[in-house]
């Protein structure tokens, strides 16, 4: 399958937070769970972006999408399989597979609590500077 190019025309997901928590774990400070709700609708798209200092895994509720990872090659993520993100990745290709139908994910971000309560969803994403 060819790794397609963004195209701002295509429609974006539709991102809502469904979960958020300090730590409170020994040893960890400092850090926030939260939870996101990823819609995209048919032949939807996400900017290249990186998540900042989260770590983040996300797990694909329904579809399917195209995933890109640093110089990674794309792989097609089906319903029900996972990938993990280290802080700083650079996320190259998020896009729904399908044309026709929606695709859901869940990604659970670990965010520095003070960056989150200073920047907001832009401590959880920051879309590469080309494509604001």
């Amino acid at each position: 399958m060819q790794e397609p190019t963004y195209d701002s025309t295509r429609p974006r997901p539709a991102i809502e937070i469904v979960s958020q928590y300090k730590l409170n774990v020994a040893g960890i400070t400092g850090k926030t769970v939260c939870a996101l709700r990823v819609v995209f609708p048919p032949n939807g798209s996400t900017p290249p972006h990186r998540h900042g200092g989260c770590a983040v895994s996300a797990f694909v509720i329904s579809g399917a999408l195209l995933n890109k990872m640093n110089d990674d090659p794309m792989k097609v993520i089906q319903s029900g399989g996972t990938w993990y993100e280290a802080p700083g990745c650079h996320h190259r290709i998020s896009d729904n597979a399908s044309k026709t139908e929606e695709a859901v994910l869940l990604a659970t971000m670990i965010v520095d609590t003070e960056a989150l309560e200073r920047d907001g969803m832009g401590a959880l994403i920051q879309i590469d500077e080309e494509y604001r």
